[in-house]
């Protein structure tokens, strides 16, 4: 600090000098004469005496001068204002003009050279600290070994803004990324700039990628979806690369460190995230015990990760699966949770002991059951599996919840239990259809959320496309005009949450899940984000629908598209809800033949769902269009 105000202060008595000068030339019109000699000569060590105990004061010698901001010049304008306030003070016996005696010298500063002092005091030391900083920056710059790979950052908005203003702490590059310039996706031509930075239509971005050597573009974490697909089909033919960057709120909290990564098919997929009623989750979890079955799983897990986030007092995670549990375990133990306990318990929720120990043992106010078997094909062949553990494990966990008085259970269903075609689907609705008959007479609040289905879960289309290209393909793909909903594993799990806390016992809550997607442009999309090119590099092949398969997946019934809404992206669905002791009744007929063969016990299974389908659909039309794909 010494040795750098050794250095500073004579700048500053420079500055300072020159600024009080030019006031009396600009007063008198560059016409001092002798009098007005004197008169500054004589003001001269008044004024800077003044001026220099200000600084002191203000603390305007401690900002750092390699890295100006806003906040430096505030401090600097405040400390002109606080000297015009003591020289006006200090005379205010005068009234055209000032005058006092000083060491037997008397010296005249009228009023306009104080303000013009001011003036121009506070844009010469502005002009230095803003000279200081680029200087600064011109030589590390220089001594730096700048990237060779020139970048555009997507978009102008805040999110754009606070991402480049990041890169610029680095010199404007990261890693073998040197930024020049944005990207304004919604005009098509551009002559602004922001930071001493272009910015470019997506029109003259194409030019420039030919003729500037542009090799890639960044873009926000926060982007929808549909917007990343585009830009990625508009780049293949220029050659430019589509990256992803997290925003300035990501890395604060601590989600992503600044780094670009390449795009991932969730990406592609992405919608604007749902404002969430941070609130009524909070209160429905905080300092209670959550039991969350399935809680190995992809849907499972992550439903744990974000109620581990409104700081229960106890979490508990149930899963049949001991690697499954050993591995969440390991990632929760590298974290610390001190509001919360954790207990990790290997059980399945068909066994009624089990269940009741956990029941009694921990008195569960919250339960998400997530547990299930859901691949359609495989259970299409294992009738007995499906509806052992989709129903009677679901029976024997809501009729638990029920006698232990819990006060809410959310079952997660899918998109696959209306109208269904598929004995996972069947055993789905079956599950929905005895929440329904139990909220009727429980005190527990009965919910079901139903939804399609999520990106990257275990045994799903994503990751056996990953597997299948990275074996050379060909990709395999049912048909061409198959289409799916989907959403990712983050945004299903909040919603659920969200969910679970507004709706009412008995509701069957319907996430909204955006437009459908091909599934065969879901295929060619990962081809092309692995670098490489259909079909060219990698084939397509269609195998056909495969038992239990439908051409495109339903989440209403007619009657439940104009239904009421309880979130932005909640919709309220409707159905037939059965009184306990029918449902009871046929259970127990399902039950019965369990040991037949398999096509015996899918038989009686179809009989029972058939006449609730029926009795659902009652009140709408009874056919349903086909969506069309996004």
């Amino acid at each position: 600090m010494q040795h750098r105000l050794a250095l500073i202060l004579p700048i500053y008595f420079l500055i300072l000098t020159t600024s009080l000068f030019l006031a009396f030339c600009l007063r008198f019109d560059f016409n001092l004469g002798s009098t007005g000699l004197s008169w500054f000569i004589a003001s001269l060590p008044f004024v800077l005496g003044v001026k220099f105990a200000v600084c002191t004061a203000t603390r305007e010698w401690t900002h750092t001068f390699r890295h100006a901001t806003i906040a430096d010049l505030v401090v600097i304008g405040a400390s002109c204002g606080i000297s015009v306030v003591i020289f006006l003070s200090f005379f205010h016996f005068f009234s055209d003009q000032t005058s006092v005696m000083l060491s037997d010298q008397a010296f005249v500063i009228p009023r306009s050279v104080i303000l013009i002092d001011a003036l121009l005091s506070m844009l010469l030391i502005s002009a230095f600290r803003v000279s200081c900083r680029v200087i600064w920056k011109k030589w590390k710059r220089s001594h730096l070994k700048r990237p060779t790979e020139s970048a555009l950052i997507f978009g102008t908005d805040e999110t754009a803004i606070g991402i480049w203003k990041m890169l610029m702490a680095s010199n404007g590059c990261l890693e073998r990324y040197h930024v020049v310039g944005f990207i304004d996706p919604g005009s098509s031509k551009q002559r602004s700039l922001i930071g001493g930075q272009k910015v470019y239509s997506l029109e003259e971005c194409k030019e420039q990628s030919r003729l500037a050597g542009i090799q890639h573009i960044l873009v926000p974490t926060t982007t929808a979806g549909s917007v990343v697909r585009d830009l990625l089909h508009q780049c293949e033919e220029l050659k430019v690369k589509v990256h992803k960057i997290p925003t300035v709120e990501e890395i604060v909290a601590g989600r992503f460190r600044l780094a670009v990564r390449d795009l991932d098919i969730d990406d592609l997929l992405r919608r604007p995230p749902a404002k969430l009623g941070l609130k009524e989750i909070g209160e429905s979890i905080s300092g209670k015990t959550v039991l969350v079955t399935g809680g190995a799983g992809s849907i499972g897990s992550e439903l744990c990760r974000q109620v581990l986030s409104f700081r229960p007092a106890k979490l508990i995670i149930y899963d049949h699966s001991e690697y499954g549990i050993f591995q969440v375990e390991r990632e929760f133990n590298e974290q610390e949770f001190p509001e919360t306990e954790l207990i990790y318990n290997t059980a399945s929720v068909l066994d009624p002991e089990a269940l009741e120990g956990v029941f009694e043992k921990h008195s569960p106010q919250l339960v998400f059951h997530a547990a299930a078997y859901k691949h359609v094909p495989l259970m299409q062949d294992n009738p007995y599996a499906a509806i052992r553990n989709n129903i009677m494990g679901t029976k024997q966990l809501v009729d638990a919840a029920h006698r232990h008085n819990v006060e809410r259970f959310v079952l997660i269903s899918t998109d696959k239990a209306v109208r269904p075609t598929s004995v996972m689907g069947a055993t789905k609705l079956m599950a929905e259809k005895y929440l329904q008959a139990m909220a009727q007479t429980s005190s527990t609040k009965f919910i079901t959320v139903r939804f399609g289905n999520v990106l990257n879960s275990v045994g799903s289309v994503v990751p056996t496309f990953r597997k299948q290209i990275e074996l050379g393909g060909p990709v395999t793909v049912t048909d061409e005009n198959m289409v799916r909903y989907f959403m990712t594993i983050p945004e299903a799990s909040q919603l659920v949450l969200q969910a679970g806390a507004v709706g009412n016992s008995g509701n069957v809550l319907i996430l909204e899940m955006g437009e459908p997607v091909k599934i065969v442009d879901l295929a060619k999309d990962m081809i092309s984000l692995s670098g490489l090119n259909y079909p060219n590099d990698i084939d397509i092949q269609f195998t056909g629908l495969r038992p239990g398969e439908k051409m495109y997946e339903e989440l209403f019934y007619s009657h439940e598209k104009s239904a009421e809404k309880v979130h932005e992206k909640i919709i309220l669905g409707s159905g037939f809800a059965p009184s306990v002791m029918q449902i009871n009744n046929e259970l127990q007929q399902l039950k019965e033949t369990l040991n037949s063969e398999p096509a015996h016990i899918a038989e009686s299974l179809w009989e029972i769902v058939n006449q609730y389908v029926a009795l659902d659909d009652s009140t709408g039309s009874g056919t349903e269009k086909i969506p069309a794909a996004a």
